[in-house]
């Protein structure tokens, strides 16, 4: 399996340093490829990536949709995984996907854990082992065949926020969509800015929301204004 990594970044110069040796020095690392996609950062991202020689592009555009997007363009690996800069992922992810695949899955994610042990995260993480409506967040590292992600129209770029639940919304109707019980390690950057109550009352009101079909516009429009975010990774409208 040759597998490609697209990770799409906006002022994660820190992130970055801490993440790509993690690939550039894995065990199997000539089975897969790190693409970085950097949507227009203002700190170090785009030069950070370059340094440590991972494949990395610059997207005319603030949208992690639209970033992956362009990943997947470049991409030589017929299976994806799109990776947050602020997600570790496990040492085992490679196999975990390739045997994830061997038994005829075309799509799924992991499971997580947040790097906080605050028992209130510790009871979300928990949940993140199940696949229900809440399951398939871009934290939860998705991986996806390349034919199957064509095959849906990819990422849907009018979504500015939820991207990932609208792919995977689209991957469950069609396809096996599985979750590997295996847990990835999350920033829990989000809660230390926030309260975990509003946190979780955001969260729950994005996915109503998302599920009614209000606009992604308008959905990012309230997220934006309902949270504090350490970093600015949303994108502007007027």
């Amino acid at each position: 399996m040759k597998l490609s990594i697209i990770i799409p970044v906006l002022n994660e110069a820190r992130n970055l340093v801490e993440m790509l040796p993690f690939y550039l020095n894995h065990a199997y690392k000539k089975h897969f490829e790190v693409i970085v996609v950097d949507g227009g950062s203002e700190d170090e991202s785009f030069l950070i990536a370059k340094n440590l020689g991972v494949h990395v592009m610059q997207s005319t555009e603030k949208s992690r949709a639209c970033q992956m997007n362009l990943g997947v363009k470049y991409a030589l690996g017929e299976t994806l995984y799109f990776v947050h800069a602020d997600t570790r992922v496990l040492t085992s992810f490679f196999t975990d996907i390739s045997d994830a695949l061997d038994r005829g899955i075309s799509a799924g994610c992991f499971a997580y854990s947040f790097d906080d042990d605050r028992w209130l995260l510790k009871v979300n993480s928990w949940f993140t082992q199940f696949n229900g409506l809440l399951s398939g967040g871009g934290d939860q590292t998705l991986f996806v065949k390349r034919e199957v992600f064509e095959e849906i129209g990819g990422f849907d770029e009018t979504y500015c926020i939820m991207e990932d639940f609208d792919l995977t919304r689209r991957l469950k109707k069609s396809h096996n969509f599985h979750v590997i019980p295996k847990k990835v390690t999350v920033s829990a950057r989000k809660y230390a800015t926030n309260s975990w109550i509003r946190v979780q009352l955001v969260n729950l009101l994005m996915v109503i929301l998302f599920h009614l079909n209000v606009s992604p516009l308008r959905l990012k429009r309230l997220y934006s204004s309902l949270l504090v975010h350490p970093i600015s990774n949303l994108p502007k409208n007027s």
